[in-house]
């Protein structure tokens, strides 16, 4: 019987586990602001993805008819033009990027009654970019013959129809992760008290945890293609998809390989339990 609780616990821990550690690594890396930023910083760096994040941020500054006359502003779209392309190099192009990452995180998974008018009926990811916008703006003023005013909102689409139905549903259920994850080693906790071979308890959640990691490996390798495979409107949102999904993947990858060393470890222990056990000198019975 105690053996047959073990075995129990330790499948429902290892059912458990497989739906705890993805559900925490999208919780910490994408539902939470700082974890969302943390990731996708390193987008900022890649040299297209600058080009066309520039070249959206200037569109975005509508200065045209409305702001200068025409004979002004075919004076300052070179100098707007020639600011865009050392937009990375400006003072301050860091913490811009960041507040961009951050607005459009809040845009994207703020409670939908939160949402500003012009963006509560939209149903697609949204990158606000003016943090970027003001950046060149303020550069560009410093030279040209009227100072030009930044836009409140550069908003760039870089979703598909209906995605943030599917965030608000991620939003929902990622938390519950470490509920899981506690409830997961509670039921490892007692498959090993209860187990008659604690060598069996070990092996068998290291083996586990290898099967485990191959199993979150081939849905990674599946979810990436499934995104990979949309198609996007603007080019900015397609590199921007592509990279994300490669700091996505590399990022769960990390977890991956620690559930696959964990795994390793907890199997060899058991393998070391059980031969230790196994030499061990009988106890003499008296009669």
């Amino acid at each position: 019987m105690r053996t047959f609780v073990a075995a129990v616990a330790v499948l429902i821990g290892l059912a458990m586990a497989a739906v705890a550690v993805p559900a925490m690594w999208v919780d910490r890396n994408i539902v939470q602001e700082d974890g969302f930023v943390g990731l996708t910083a390193p987008l900022g760096k890649d040299p297209v993805f600058q080009q066309r994040l520039a070249a959206a941020a200037v569109n975005g500054i509508g200065f045209g008819g409305r702001q200068l006359p025409d004979a002004l502003a075919a004076v300052v779209r070179p100098i707007l033009d020639d600011a865009a392309q050392s937009l990375t190099a400006m003072p301050g192009y860091s913490d811009a990027w960041a507040e961009t990452l951050r607005r459009s995180h809040r845009l994207s998974f703020a409670d939908p009654g939160t949402l500003p008018p012009e963006v509560a009926g939209t149903t697609s990811l949204t990158l606000d970019v003016a943090p970027l916008v003001g950046l060149v703006v303020a550069r560009v003023s410093a030279v040209s013959p009227v100072p030009l005013k930044a836009p409140d909102q550069v908003r760039i689409s870089i979703g598909q129809a209906n995605q943030r139905q599917l965030i608000e549903r991620v939003s929902a259920y990622a938390p519950m992760g470490s509920a899981v994850a506690v409830g997961s080693a509670i039921a490892f906790i007692l498959a090993f008290v209860a187990a008659r071979r604690k060598w069996t308890v070990l092996a068998g959640i290291g083996v586990g945890a290898l099967v485990l990691a191959a199993v979150w490996k081939f849905g990674a390798d599946a979810v990436s293609r499934l995104v990979l495979g949309t198609g996007n409107a603007n080019d900015v949102a397609e590199i921007f998809k592509r990279e994300f999904v490669a700091a996505s993947t590399a990022g769960f990858g990390q977890w991956i390989m620690a559930a696959l060393v964990a795994g390793a470890v907890l199997l060899g222990g058991g393998i070391i339990l059980r031969v230790a056990g196994a030499r061990r000198p009988a106890p003499n019975v008296r009669r």
